[in-house]
């Protein structure tokens, strides 16, 4: 492995990629725009804290007598908790990732 030079295993790399995946993506067609990783997790959180607003709102219109439907509360409810459950795991992979490459030796 050390014979190999950094620019030839670029050049390689580059090969693969020019004859494997560009004819890949001509063959799928027009794709779904990549966005940040961040932007991902925001638009998620956004999502479960509009999930656990509407599951709150339910459950106080429903206390009110202004909802009747006690299952549509409780699946609203199950929505929130299993977004919030989702979030809270990815965080602790993230977290858990993060640490892991922290302690990897330079």
């Amino acid at each position: 492995m050390s014979n190999i030079k950094a620019t030839d295993l670029q050049s390689k790399v580059l090969s693969f990629h020019n004859k494997v995946l560009n004819p890949a993506k001509n063959t799928l067609g027009p794709q779904i725009p990549e966005t940040a990783f961040s932007d991902r997790m925001s638009t998620a959180i956004r999502q479960v804290a509009k999930a656990q607003e509407e599951a709150s709102i339910s459950a106080k219109n429903f206390e009110l007598g202004i909802e009747n439907d006690l299952s549509k509360v409780m699946m609203k409810q199950q929505i929130s908790s299993l977004g919030f459950q989702l979030t809270l795991n990815v965080r602790n992979k993230v977290l858990s990732s993060y640490k892991d490459i922290m302690n990897m030796p330079v």
